[in-house]
């Protein structure tokens, strides 16, 4: 999916205590109530798409899987440029927190 860098209107109807929560949620981080509605749309949709990976395995094949993910390989330089790449979706600011979530810090 072609995501375009020209901004594009989205618009929503909201009851006044989810306008004043998300307000106020905004306020506390210093965003704008867009730039917070944005932030928190797309990490949902990022979690969504995510988690919607499925792939069908027999028996044998998934005690294999499984084997596998018990015992890692060891840490590699390529391993770790791929765990340190960001996604398509992350802007160039962003970096990776503990949870795995962009922090939108500039990265070093």
């Amino acid at each position: 999916m072609a995501y375009t860098q020209e901004p594009v209107t989205i618009s929503i109807r909201a009851k006044a205590g989810q306008r004043d929560l998300i307000d106020q949620a905004a306020e506390r981080l210093g965003r704008s109530r867009s730039d917070f509605m944005l932030e928190a749309a797309c990490r949902q949709a990022e979690d969504v798409l995510l988690d919607q990976t499925y792939f069908a395995l027999d028996a044998k094949s998934f005690d294999a899987f499984q084997a596998m993910l018990d015992k890692p390989p060891a840490p590699t330089d390529r391993l770790r440029r791929t765990l340190g790449a960001r996604a398509p979706w992350e802007s160039s600011t962003a970096k990776p927190s503990a949870t795995g979530k962009a922090t939108g810090q500039r990265v070093k």
